[in-house]
C-alpha cells in the first residue's frame, strides 16, 4: 500500500487520476495537459501503474489509461481506518462519568 501513497504524494499524479475519473484517456491526451517532458510523464505513468491505480491498454500506437478506482478506494479506506480506535482498545477503557 505504500506504493499507493507514493503515487498519491505527487500533485501531477493526483491530477492524472482526477482526469481519468471522467473515463479512459490516451497518454498523449493526458500529457498535453501538463508542461513537462514526455519522459517525465512516462515516469509518472509508471508510478501509477506500479501502485496499480491505473491500467494501460495498448490500442494501435496509442496507450490508453484506465483508472482502477477499487484500488484507490481500498487504499483510502485503509488509511482512514488507521485513525479509528480499534474495538478492543475502546472496550478496554473505563467509561467516563
Amino acid at each position: 500500500m505504500s506504493s499507493v501513497f507514493k503515487a498519491l504524494s505527487d500533485p501531477t499524479r493526483r491530477r492524472v487520476l482526477q482526469m481519468l475519473r471522467a473515463g479512459p484517456l490516451a497518454a498523449g491526451e493526458i500529457s498535453d495537459q501538463f508542461d513537462v517532458s514526455k519522459p517525465t510523464m512516462s515516469a509518472h505513468f509508471a508510478v501509477l501503474k506500479e501502485a496499480d491505480l491505473v491500467h494501460a491498454e495498448k490500442v494501435g500506437k496509442a496507450v490508453i489509461y484506465h483508472l482502477k478506482l477499487s484500488v484507490l478506494e481500498d487504499a483510502l479506506l485503509g488509511f482512514v481506518n488507521t485513525f479509528e480506535p480499534s474495538a478492543a482498545a475502546s472496550s478496554a477503557k473505563a467509561p467516563i462519568k
